[in-house]
């Protein structure tokens, strides 16, 4: 019993906040995304309203997240952790879909996403080892994208994801920073949580796994880790086939439906989209636009969408950001923590980039990949640790994009909040 409460313990120090300083930063972020999220919950219906499932604001599927977990091809144990979060609500509404409904939504939303910032401060700290201040200018950048700002009052699968996938990044630096192994417990943990909200991050569960000391020397470590994967994802097909009562047949059709439907756009130039939506939008906002939606049902609805970027501000930003990005990667190309961020980036990429998957509104994808900014940032002031010349420029220059994002985002909220004004009271 010892063992298995030291382990409970050392989690919840891994997932909850440890120090002063941490608990300070996860404080001033539950404010600031409370205050937010309080408001819009209380004064509009947008965060969930009964009469609209899908797509009132920036494609995201509050209402159908919130009742069924979502599409069973794309996240397929979602339906499960859905009905506590929904059942929690309602218990806290007195059984009512309203404000209350909605104030408790927006709050777990807040709490899992200032969790999630507590995380990626976690690893800067702990893992890269940077000054405080560093640290600090890095979570604020990152707690200021149009992601975080959004998904701290959405009840999404997004959300939760994010939370989830910063968690297990964490967890797993800190076993490879010990050169231990990832426990098939915890693998396997991770598979379920993480590949069941959303089935393509279950990859990147196992890409730490690559970098474990000796993998490819010892054929009795390589083995023990094609077990620890094995039985993970036996676990997860198992849980997957009896959420859909054995019918795999249906997970084919559905996929290749879902593909066709989010591939297929061609309003706007590809690289456009790129650095609009998937690179630009999950970071700084662009201009939004209203647009008429309707619920299959009879009931029209105004949703808003983000635009192409029309600032060469913005454009300039995104190019900024990228080729800081770049230059981390390509400093710390030998650094196995710098891999596993990037590999796991990279499987984004492809499916967004590449395949084209939901590229017209990948802005909403964040949650599966933006933690990797602040964190790859990181790894670039560490390489220039020694060199405070190199250091004050690039923390001049993130300071500059930092304010730069405060302003536009901030501004573009203003947008957003007219527009609840003029459909959402």
């Amino acid at each position: 019993m010892s063992l298995i409460r030291k382990k409970i313990i050392t989690l919840l120090k891994q997932v909850f906040p440890s120090s002063y300083t941490e608990l300070v930063v996860f404080m001033l972020f539950l404010f600031c995304y409370g205050t937010l999220g309080t408001y819009i919950a209380l004064h509009y219906r947008i965060i969930f309203d009964s009469r609209i499932p899908w797509d009132a604001y920036f494609s995201f599927d509050n209402k159908a997240i919130v009742m069924t977990g979502g599409s069973f091809e794309r996240h397929p144990l979602a339906y499960y952790f859905f009905n506590w979060i929904r059942e929690f609500s309602l218990f806290v509404s007195g059984g009512k879909m309203d404000a209350t409904f909605r104030l408790t939504l927006a709050w777990l939303s807040n709490i899992a996403i200032s969790l999630c910032i507590v995380q990626i401060f976690k690893y800067l700290k702990n893992i890269i080892r940077l000054p405080l201040k560093i640290s600090l200018l890095l979570v604020l950048f990152f707690g200021f994208f149009s992601t975080a700002i959004l998904l701290s009052f959405t009840p999404e699968n997004f959300t939760y994801t994010l939370l989830l996938l910063s968690i297990y990044n964490y967890y797993a630096a800190v076993k490879l920073r010990k050169d231990e192994k990832i426990p098939g417990s915890a693998l396997t943990l991770a598979g379920i949580t993480i590949g069941g909200i959303t089935i393509t991050n279950l990859a990147k569960v196992f890409i730490p796994l690559l970098f474990e000391k000796g993998l490819f020397r010892s054929w009795k470590k390589f083995g023990n880790a094609a077990f620890r994967v094995i039985l993970a994802i036996a676990c997860f097909i198992f849980l997957y086939l009896l959420r859909i009562d054995f019918k795999y047949e249906n997970i084919l059709s559905k996929t290749n439906q879902q593909y066709e439907r989010f591939s297929n756009v061609e309003s706007i130039p590809n690289w456009d989209m790129m650095l609009s939506y998937f690179f630009g939008g999950s970071i700084l906002f662009p201009s939004f636009m209203a647009a008429d939606k309707h619920n299959m049902k009879g009931f029209h609805f105004k949703g808003l969408l983000m635009e192409p970027y029309s600032s060469p501000f913005c454009y300039a930003f995104v190019a900024i950001l990228l080729t800081l990005i770049l230059w981390s990667y390509i400093k710390n190309f030998k650094n196995k923590f710098v891999q596993v961020i990037a590999i796991s980036f990279f499987i984004d990429i492809v499916i967004h980039c590449i395949m084209r998957f939901g590229l017209h509104t990948s802005y909403i994808y964040g949650g599966h990949f933006v933690f990797v900014y602040p964190l790859l940032l990181g790894w670039l002031f560490y390489a220039y640790r020694s060199k405070p010349v190199i250091t004050s420029i690039l923390m001049v220059i993130t300071g500059i994009l930092f304010v730069f994002l405060l302003t536009n985002n901030l501004f573009r909220m203003s947008d957003f909040f007219r527009f609840l004004e003029t459909y959402y009271q």
